[in-house]
């Protein structure tokens, strides 16, 4: 599934290659991909067809689309669109801008016409393989604190109703450190546990957790209580910086199925230091010559990867 890093490489290309758009035509391929549109299929196309896209917005790894209606006075000093094409890219749920004398793409869910911009694409193209993802247009309604609904070019301050209980990421300008530790303690459970809890923090998937619980040398058993601040702000430190470089790469790119925007996909699997690597020394604990070695472990259905020697078993650790 994408993360953080993926999704915001997605958004940032929908910033540059669809924002400042009209959608002319809206085709739903195939109805599964709109289910979240309760009014049905027509009424989503119904809604889409002539709105201007003013922005793309994410959230963690929720993404959305401000839309403006062809009457509004956007000339208003208080001017706030009231709707936005809602997407989740789900496991496979792909986002693409393509010519359209492009074929079309076999798993192609909806088809997006936007208005003639010189050398861009003519079309946004949903594509998703297993049905996971999905679109909507859904409502705006204020944020909770006031602040922008995440990571934009436009700052308003609106955020799907779907999307309000989300967490704010750590990469978001917004998101508070101290709070976080003080929420983070209150929690009394292990912090990889926490760390994927997107009511507490938003983007942070099992990949991300892995490297930046390595980053910071903490078990992803750790009891989120014992947690002291200068080890909290150790770990925001690691989730940012992993972000970060995997931003610069393009994302992980595990999974063949993902791409960005513009059909690229990202990198950084190569630089990864923990996640995949079971068997293999730790980078850090060899450089600083002692026996650690990257094990793979049970956790939630899933697995985590940690360190031996540099991420030891905690007392009363909370699995």
């Amino acid at each position: 599934m994408p993360e953080l890093p993926e999704v915001e490489v997605v958004r940032r290309g929908l910033a540059s290659w669809v924002a400042g758009r009209r959608i002319e035509r809206a085709d739903v391929v195939d109805p599964r991909s709109v289910r979240r549109h309760l009014l049905g299929p027509e009424d989503f196309s119904g809604q889409l067809e002539g709105a201007l896209v003013l922005d793309a917005v994410r959230r963690g790894k929720y993404l959305w689309m401000p839309l403006a209606d062809p009457d509004d006075d956007r000339a208003d000093p208080g001017y706030a669109p009231h709707t936005a094409l809602l997407a989740h890219l789900g496991m496979s749920g792909q986002l693409l801008v393509e010519d359209s004398s492009q074929p079309d793409e076999k798993h192609l869910k909806v088809r997006l016409r936007l208005s003639d911009s010189p050398d861009l694409p003519a079309e946004l193209r949903f594509v998703d393989q297993r049905i996971f993802g999905g679109l909507a247009v859904v409502p705006l309604a204020p944020t909770h604190d006031g602040g922008a609904g995440g990571r934009a070019e436009i700052p308003f301050a609106l955020v799907p109703a779907e999307v309000a209980h989300i967490g704010r990421d750590p990469l978001d300008p917004l998101f508070n450190p101290d709070a976080f530790h003080t929420s983070l303690r209150a929690r009394r459970t292990g912090i990889k546990r926490a760390l994927l809890d997107q009511t507490l923090v938003s983007g942070i998937g099992n990949i991300y957790a892995d490297e930046a619980l390595w980053g910071a040398r903490l078990h992803y058993a750790r009891p989120t209580e014992t947690l002291r601040r200068p080890e909290t702000a150790r770990l925001v430190y690691a989730v940012r910086d992993v972000m970060d470089r995997a931003l610069a790469a393009g994302g992980t790119s595990f999974d063949s199925l993902y791409v960005n925007v513009n059909g690229a996909s990202g990198y950084f699997s190569r630089s990864l230091d923990a996640y995949g690597r079971v068997g293999l020394p730790c980078r850090r604990c060899s450089q600083e010559g002692r026996p650690g070695v990257i094990v793979r472990e049970p956790f939630m259905n899933r697995s985590s990867y940690r360190c031996t020697v540099c991420q030891p078993v905690p007392r009363n650790a909370r699995w």
